[in-house]
């Protein structure tokens, strides 16, 4: 029992963790003209790098929350859905990190080189990075992301005792992951804040029934 209560608490951390992670990274991306040496010099910032990498940490966060959020539904069937809902959240992840380290890495030594060579035309090298396989893993990648936000979505409101509502704000955030990248930083950012509070909402109701479990075992004990 002990196990599994802190299984759920670090879940939950995990996922409100998560959620910071998914506002820092569009808030500290650089945004500019990504046709022009100034889009160069974006692609080869640390922060560039260091925004990727917050966010490729925040989908592993998620997947360990997921672990988290399964122990913490013991009703068989829900239990079902909640262990599904974390299979599909793996394999999109998987698929979207591999975009994600592309778009990372793979950007920042063309725009270093463009820096360093002062050659506006290495820039459009980044669609071929963008285009292509990789885009194709990339989109499934998201939509599975979604498809098990939903299934998480799913299984809280199924399962007793829990905030029917709870799990709605974080499948409508990764429901809106593709159409968020057609937006300019505020609103990628509102995007992030929308991802943060279904994560923390999600954590925070999962600690709130750990403590629940946690004192109904020392009462029987009692």
């Amino acid at each position: 029992m002990a196990s599994t209560g802190n299984r759920v608490r670090l879940g939950a951390v995990s996922l409100a963790v998560a959620g910071i992670l998914f506002v820092l990274y569009p808030a500290i991306r650089p945004f500019s003209d990504e046709t022009s040496l100034q889009g160069a010099q974006a692609f080869a910032s640390a922060a560039w790098i260091v925004a990727h990498m917050l966010a490729m940490a925040g989908f592993i966060l998620v997947a360990l929350g997921l672990i988290g959020l399964h122990a913490a539904l013991p009703n068989a069937s829900v239990e079902r859905l909640a262990f599904l809902a974390l299979v599909v959240w793996v394999v999109g992840a998987g698929l979207t990190l591999t975009f994600y380290g592309a778009e990372a890495y793979g950007l920042h030594a063309i725009g270093a080189a463009a820096v360093r060579q002062h050659n506006v035309a290495l820039v459009s090298l980044a669609n071929d990075v963008r285009s292509g396989p990789g885009l194709v893993v990339f989109l499934v990648g998201l939509l599975l992301l979604g498809i098990a936000s939903v299934i998480t979505a799913t299984a809280i409101w199924k399962s007793r005792g829990w905030p029917r509502w709870s799990g709605v704000p974080f499948a409508l955030g990764f429901l809106l992951y593709i159409p968020q990248f057609f937006g300019n930083q505020p609103l990628r950012v509102a995007h992030g804040l929308l991802v943060a509070s279904g994560c923390l909402w999600i954590a925070v109701t999962m600690w709130q029934q750990s403590d629940k479990s946690t004192r109904s075992e020392v009462g029987s004990l009692g």
